[in-house]
């Protein structure tokens, strides 16, 4: 198995929730996990988003939600893309509450070939569109 760092000491500056999930990825249970979800395509990920002025990792707080939209990854408040269960298409997930939760949703749009059934199957390209 090959496993690739950045740096040995570069996950020490995270903050320590990023820093814990960092450590964890190397422990023989989560590869194990790792390893049975491949089996469905999925894969494990760190949940997070930067400050706007530094650059630096910061914890995705439980009220906020990485959103990607017209190629552009931004956050929202979850309370607002839950309401649009028909619009945005979940692709991260955590355990919270004792349930799965969405945490990333990719925006998508409707397939006007689709004639009547008019799905929502392609992601939004752009804005506005």
């Amino acid at each position: 198995m090959t496993m690739t760092n950045v740096s040995q000491g570069s996950a020490d500056a995270l903050p320590p929730a990023l820093r814990t999930a960092q450590e964890a990825i190397h422990l023989p249970e989560v590869q194990e996990m790792l390893r049975r979800l491949s089996a469905y395509r999925l894969g494990i990920f760190m949940p997070h988003m930067h400050d706007e002025q530094t650059g630096e990792f910061q914890a995705l707080p439980d009220a906020v939600m990485q959103v990607e939209s017209g190629l552009k990854v931004s956050f929202q408040p979850t309370e607002e893309i839950a309401k649009q269960t028909d619009r945005f298409l979940p692709v991260g997930w955590f355990w919270r509450a004792g349930a799965s939760t969405p945490m990333a949703v990719c925006e998508m749009v409707r397939d006007e070939s689709a004639g009547a059934t008019q799905r929502y199957v392609k992601h939004k390209m752009v804005e506005g569109g």
